[in-house]
């Protein structure tokens, strides 16, 4: 009996070893002996700046907590009028070049120049009159002291009006998963950049 229950258990084992590799192949990656966020940052990666976010949801955040995706990054306001819809359109138009998985993959931050007026509700506002999937778009916006620096780091020109508008320069910028920027486009509206497209690819085909 019990060189039975000794066999049956061998098997057991056998079998559960064997199915461990085949579940590694067909699922999620193992993940890295360490981990991204454990590593230190690149020099001229634009999450070196201590910059802290509230977003659509009330959720605090950092530009840290940003690492570890492909992001596209522009900054905005939500009562902007003319330009800033643009920057949206330009988000949607790149989505709709990728394929789902491509998409999955890659994060979209709008970031508010406006931070006196910029609440969680007006962001959410715009994340649901433009049916952004917040799954992978996020607007925020920083403390109001954090704004210079984080329009600095992106290469965001701004200037705020008597009458509480902006003049500023609008970009969208793509980062690498460490943060460091890896291309930038100045084309605007629903039928996006092609190289800025073609940039996007390519640092999602980097896994």
């Amino acid at each position: 009996m019990r060189s039975a229950a000794f066999a049956a258990i061998s098997l057991l084992m056998a079998a559960l070893l064997a199915v461990g590799p085949v579940a590694a192949q067909n699922g999620k990656p193992a993940p890295p002996i360490r981990s991204a966020a454990e590593s230190p940052l690149p020099g001229d990666s634009v999450y070196q700046l201590d910059a802290r976010f509230v977003d659509e949801s009330g959720k605090r955040s950092s530009f840290r907590q940003m690492r570890g995706y492909v992001r596209a990054v522009g900054m905005f306001y939500t009562s902007c009028k003319f330009i800033c819809p643009l920057i949206v359109d330009s988000g949607l138009g790149i989505d709709k070049q990728l394929s789902a998985d491509e998409r999955a993959r890659l994060g979209i931050t709008l970031i508010s120049m406006d931070a006196a007026r910029d609440t969680p509700a007006k962001l959410m506002a715009v994340a649901k009159q433009r049916r952004l999937d917040l799954t992978r778009w996020n607007l925020v916006t920083p403390a109001a002291g954090d704004v210079p620096g984080v329009a600095g780091v992106l290469g965001v020109k701004y200037r705020r009006l008597s009458d509480g508008e902006f003049n500023h320069t609008s970009a969208l910028i793509l980062l690498d998963r460490d943060g460091r920027e890896l291309a930038r486009t100045e084309q605007l509206g629903s039928v996006p950049d092609p190289a800025f497209v073609k940039a996007v690819r390519r640092a999602l085909a980097e896994r």
